[in-house]
């Protein structure tokens, strides 16, 4: 076997992770336990993606949610590369230096898009520290190449924060995508360890940049619960994204991929999360998703149904 061979066989998903001790996988609840796929649509999306050498956050973060957003089409597209430049504890996607940003990838997405007939597409991405502006200008080009190819297609964009990356989020919020969504992930207290490569003010300053350059863009930002965060330092970080403008939040469990990535703390119940979305709520967001398999692009396509009728019965008052 070449040593080629070899090295797409065994490449370790996170070099990074490795010399730390193992945290064992807890069991999961019943009420977070999904079935496998089996749907012949879910076999056609999954087709689709690998015939236009799309990578999906859906496979590449394990999301528990594939078989059932795939059955119906929902793919999330997941642009500029397979590997990241972060080294995030919780997250599953692959470590380690990308290779150069393809310059086709904004076609295929858009066809994809268009073959799927999607009204509602979620693209997020790695993060690109390699790049001069993040990618941010590959965001922008991938947004007008499915603008050109499914006019009637709402785009919801799940962006990097584009650290020290001076001018790149005006780039991409002049695109216009209908929903710009950055997800702050966890509690300030908890950065240092899940979140290491980046910065909680900084990326409460993005969502606010975004709503100052384009007030009607909705923007939207995620949490995930059950890395030993506390329900009062939740609702701190709900406050900072209202004074931030943010009009949608969605909270869910973290699950743990490997014995290498941060351990859950707690498997939060279903009762519980109610009682987050209704504190969400009373703090004025206009949409609110918080469930145990709540994820960024979950149901994305209704919630952004339901998120402008909310904008529209406030306009409207």
């Amino acid at each position: 076997m070449s040593s080629t061979r070899i090295e797409i066989d065994h490449r370790v998903r996170h070099p990074e992770k490795q010399h730390r001790p193992d945290n064992p996988v807890a069991r999961k609840p019943s009420w977070i336990r999904v079935k496998a796929p089996t749907s012949a649509i879910y076999h056609e999306t999954r087709a689709l993606m690998r015939e236009q050498k799309l990578a999906t956050v859906c496979e590449e973060a394990a999301c528990p949610n594939i078989g059932e957003c795939w059955s119906q089409r929902h793919a999330t597209m997941m642009i500029m590369g397979e590997i990241c430049t972060r080294a995030c504890s919780f997250c599953n996607v692959s470590t380690g230096m990308p290779a150069a940003l393809d310059a086709d990838e904004p076609r295929r997405v858009a066809e994809a898009v268009a073959t799927l007939g999607l009204r509602h597409v979620v693209i997020t991405s790695v993060d690109r520290d390699d790049v001069e502006d993040g990618g941010a200008a590959h965001f922008a080009a991938v947004i007008a190449a499915v603008r050109a190819a499914a006019p009637g297609t709402t785009i919801e964009i799940l962006t990097p924060d584009f650290l020290r990356k001076k001018g790149a989020v005006p780039v991409v919020a002049a695109a216009r995508a209908d929903v710009f969504n950055h997800n702050l992930e966890t509690v300030p207290r908890l950065y240092p360890t899940i979140r290491p490569g980046a910065r909680y003010y900084q990326s409460l300053r993005l969502l606010d940049e975004v709503k100052r350059l384009e007030p009607a863009t909705f923007t939207k930002s995620g949490l995930m619960v059950g890395l030993g965060e506390t329900r009062a330092e939740i609702g701190q970080v709900m406050d900072d994204l209202r004074i931030a403008d943010v009009d949608f939040i969605t909270i869910g469990q973290y699950l743990q991929p490997t014995a290498k990535h941060a351990a859950v703390e707690k498997f939060w119940t279903p009762e519980e999360f109610e009682d987050l979305a209704a504190m969400a709520r009373a703090k004025g967001f206009l949409q609110v998703s918080a469930t145990p398999l709540t994820r960024s692009s979950y149901h994305a396509d209704a919630d952004f149904a339901a998120l402008r009728d909310a904008r529209a019965r406030q306009l409207g008052a």
